[in-house]
């Protein structure tokens, strides 16, 4: 029971002992006083006795509220006793964390007080070391000054007549490097002219004999807008990598804002792509699923125009007798450009010439007929290793073509000895296409670019003489120095080079590495 409690009690036992002394005066003081006089009434009523009250033991009622009293009493000083306890408990724990604090506070004082030490300690020594190099360097300039003075009196002239006399001195010395000089760049400069010259020459008379069209790797997707771009890459990424396995061409978004860039050596490939991007854009829907399903109806629709293309290719040379496969692959060349000039129009023009000459020399027309259309045909080949003229006489042994019209095509670059008149007379057709002017174009700035890549890579490895791009960058030929390499270098180089050339380059075919080293001691005896 709390200290309240047992007041609220003790208020109850006083108030019912007031109660009880009261009931007692009322029964022991009489009537009540009259107010006056009444009546009799006719009637007497009989006198009523009052009953005994019970009595009270007031001591004990006392008695009981005195305990009770005490027993509240020492309640509400273990209470009071408590409550102090608790406030003294709370106080030396506030009294301990204020402590703690100023202790903190005061060892924060001291490192501030160390710091400002030590920057007060750094600033005098850099202003004595400040006032140290001010007084070396007059010192030094005062040491120059007296030594340019005793060497114009030693030498008899002053620094600017040396000057004078060291630069007349060089001009003497270099004057004969510098005629050389300027008769070289003079001849070079005439030759550039005549190079320029017969350019020009040349140029004329290509844009006067037909338009070309150059050949690129590349095909260009115009946007509606940027918004696009992040629909092409898709979240992490998704869309972009999807579009370039499903394809095999790289897809480069950096170019402008608005345009996509679709790389590919394969010319099928990347237009089957752009199309198929195009109708992605179109369409808006562009996701993984999607993008398969779309590039999947392309590529039939270009598989139906390339059949077209190659059959009416054939039928124009008065060829029927193909097989579809092989129909198909002539097709291809609907979108292969070889040095800018196209493929069907090459093949065409070649085989118009090829079966004019074997007419003129009684040579087997048909024989060069399919030579002529069938020469070029590994340059649409799936595969990718190996030259063009390999991959041609791969895909015409395939489909049983004689072995004369496989020889036109082994041996229309020369990379075999001409077997008869008929695969010269495809190799001489060939050379007429695509020498004529105007027939073909050269991206003179990217050939360059490859070959200088190619023996880059090469004489980057210690150990290299010389390096050599051949063969229009589909060879590069190595020199060895045998005093700083051996006989086990050669393997290891020539695959070393291999695979960073793979790495690094994009290159149409193959590149071919050949690694020589060769040690010669040549004596004279007497």
């Amino acid at each position: 029971m709390s200290f309240f409690g047992n007041l609220s009690d003790l208020f109850k036992v006083e108030e019912n002992k007031a109660k009880v002394s009261t009931k007692s005066q009322s029964a022991s003081g009489g009537q009540k006083p009259k107010r006056g006089f009444k009546k009799k009434s006719k009637i007497q009523r009989p006198i009523q006795t009052q009953k005994p009250q019970p009595q009270v033991d007031t001591q004990a009622i006392v008695r009981e509220a005195q305990a009770k009293a005490r027993e509240i009493i020492v309640e509400a000083k273990d209470e009071a006793f408590a409550i102090k306890s608790k406030a003294e408990l709370n106080a030396r724990k506030t009294n301990q964390q204020l402590e703690d604090k100023q202790r903190q506070l005061n060892r924060q004082l001291d490192k501030v007080e160390f710091q400002l030490d030590q920057i007060t300690d750094k600033e005098k020594e850099l202003s004595k070391k400040n006032k140290q190099t001010d007084e070396f360097k007059q010192k030094l300039e005062a040491s120059k000054t007296k030594i340019l003075q005793k060497l114009e009196e030693v030498a008899g002239m002053t620094r600017d007549e040396a000057n004078k006399v060291l630069l007349d001195g060089v001009e003497k010395k270099i004057s004969q490097q510098l005629a050389q000089v300027v008769r070289q760049k003079t001849e070079e400069a005439q030759l550039e002219a005549e190079n320029k010259a017969r350019e020009i020459l040349v140029d004329t008379m290509r844009h006067g004999s037909t338009n070309y069209v150059a050949e690129y790797t590349v095909s260009r997707v115009e946007l509606p807008n940027e918004e696009s771009k992040g629909k092409i890459i898709g979240k992490s990424g998704r869309n972009i990598h999807a579009f370039e396995k499903v394809t095999g061409v790289d897809v480069d978004l950096d170019d402008s804002p608005t345009t996509v860039r679709l790389s590919c050596f394969d010319p099928v490939r990347r237009e089957i792509a752009k199309i198929a991007l195009e109708k992605l854009i179109k369409d808006g829907r562009i996701q993984p699923s999607r993008i398969e399903d779309t590039v999947a109806e392309t590529k039939q629709k270009i598989d139906k125009i390339t059949f077209e293309a190659g059959k009416k290719l054939c039928h124009a040379v008065g060829v029927y007798n193909l097989p579809n496969g092989l129909i198909q692959q002539l097709g291809r060349f609907k979108y292969r450009f070889s040095y800018g000039q196209n493929m069907i129009q090459h093949t065409l023009e070649e085989t118009k010439i090829g079966i004019k000459i074997a007419h003129e020399l009684k040579a087997d027309v048909n024989v060069v007929r399919l030579g002529c259309l069938l020469h070029d045909v590994g340059k649409v080949s799936e595969e990718v290793e190996g030259s063009h003229v390999e991959l041609g006489v791969k895909i015409a042994k395939k489909y049983n073509m004689p072995k004369n019209v496989v020889d036109c095509i082994a041996q229309h670059h020369e990379d075999e000895p001409f077997s008869g008149p008929e695969q010269m007379i495809v190799y001489i057709a060939d050379s007429i296409s695509g020498a004529r002017p105007g027939a073909r174009y050269e991206n003179h700035e990217e050939y360059v670019e490859r070959l200088e890549s190619l023996e880059k890579i090469a004489t980057s490895y210690d150990g290299v003489k010389q390096a050599y791009a051949v063969q229009a960058g589909r060879e590069i030929r190595i020199l060895l120095d045998p005093e700083k390499t051996k006989d086990d270098d050669v393997e290891i180089l020539s695959l070393k080079i291999r695979d960073q050339i793979k790495e690094e380059m994009t290159y149409p075919g193959t590149v071919t590495v050949t690694v020589a080293r060769e040690k010669k001691s040549k004596q004279i005896a007497e």
